[in-house]
Parts: C-alpha cells; sequence; structure tokens
C-alpha cells in the first residue's frame, strides 16, 4: 500500500502522540506478535510498534515484513519505533485528497 507524501505527514502528525501498543523482543516477530498487531491495525488503524534490539538493517526488515505480510503501508521508522496505517471498515482516519486539502484541516 502505497501513501503520498502529504498523507505520509498527516498520518506522521497524528501518530506523535500515540504510545506504542506492540513491542517485539528477543524472539523477533512470531506468529502471536504478527497476530496482536493485525488485532491492532484493525481496532486504531495507525499504531506504534517498538522493536527492541540495536540492529537497525533488522529493524528496516522487521517493518517491511510486517507491511507486506499485512497489507499495511509504512508511515515511519524513526529509532525503535515503527508507525504503520492500514485502513479498517470503519474507517476512523480519514486521509487528506490532496495538499490544499491538509492546509486546510485544523
Amino acid at each position: 500500500m502505497e501513501l503520498q507524501t502529504f498523507q505520509r505527514q498527516y498520518l506522521k502528525g497524528s501518530a506523535h502522540t500515540l504510545n506504542p501498543v506492540v513491542m517485539i523482543g528477543n524472539n523477533g516477530l512470531t506468529e502471536s506478535v504478527m497476530r496482536e498487531i493485525a488485532i491492532n491495525l484493525d481496532a486504531h488503524e495507525l499504531i506504534k510498534i517498538r522493536v527492541l534490539g540495536d540492529d537497525r538493517d533488522a529493524r528496516v526488515a522487521l517493518f517491511e515484513k510486517i507491511c507486506d505480510d499485512l497489507g499495511a503501508a509504512p508511515v515511519q521508522h524513526i529509532g525503535k519505533q515503527l508507525v504503520l496505517w492500514r485502513p479498517s471498515d470503519k474507517q476512523r482516519i480519514e486521509l487528506p485528497k490532496s495538499k490544499t486539502a491538509l492546509k486546510a484541516q485544523p
């Protein structure tokens, strides 16, 4: 799933105050962790994930795998936190359709 730059900026701003809802620990990306991420994406659409460990390349690989497997859009990878977005049936977050719509929102 691809996002436009202005849509990604909007989601970054919305995610700023969020706390991580899932933590990926020493066991890595297990089936139960993937299930928990999917449940939280369905419930919230926009989530933060905290990844333990210092290997940046491993975090990037996890980010890509999660997005590919769950059909989510990568929003941001900053430090040990990953921000993902996937629309749900109830659509809680309305993405701006254009840059001008982004400026018009409060």
